[in-house]
């Protein structure tokens, strides 16, 4: 599957990626962000969402675990799963609507809620790199192969496309 590699030295390195990966987005997308506490992932998920046009403040879904915001005739959802211990504690969440046609669906944690989660498209890993980030953007359905395979050169930092094993 393609794989996409890229340092991020700041949070407008990390605003424009997602930028590029929402420019990309058509039918919908499931990305889960994988990344240790303060790596970047909810900053990603907020830039992204800005980009599709959600408009004003996104709250982070910590505490509430799930945000929806409307998009056109789609539905985005922002889901934080740090929280949870136990996947078994999703069903009472309704997550069936993960999996509406045109969803854009961004996972933060979502090893905590395994089995419970529609398949990722798009599976991105944060971590830290001296004092920015690294990313790395991996497909993980023919879905998220064909939207890595439309992203442009970022504004920051190089672009490594190469295959993962």
């Amino acid at each position: 599957m393609r794989e996409l590699s890229m340092e991020l030295p700041d949070e407008a390195a990390t605003a424009a990626l997602a930028g590029q990966v929402a420019a990309t987005i058509d039918g919908g997308l499931v990305c889960y962000l994988h990344g240790p506490l303060g790596a970047g992932k909810s900053a990603f998920a907020r830039a992204l969402l800005h980009a599709l046009g959600v408009p004003g403040r996104i709250k982070s879904p910590t505490y509430s675990l799930v945000e929806s915001y409307p998009l056109g005739d789609a539905q985005a959802w922002h889901l934080d799963f740090y929280r949870i211990a136990d996947p078994d504690e999703l069903e009472w969440l309704g997550l069936d609507a993960l999996g509406e046609p045109g969803a854009v669906v961004l996972i933060e944690w979502p090893q905590r809620g395994a089995g419970a989660l529609p398949a990722a498209d798009v599976e991105v890993f944060l971590e830290y790199a001296g004092t920015g980030r690294r990313a790395v953007l991996r497909a993980a359905s023919p879905h998220g192969e064909r939207l890595l395979a439309r992203m442009p050169p970022p504004a920051r930092g190089p672009v490594v496309p190469h295959s993962h094993r």
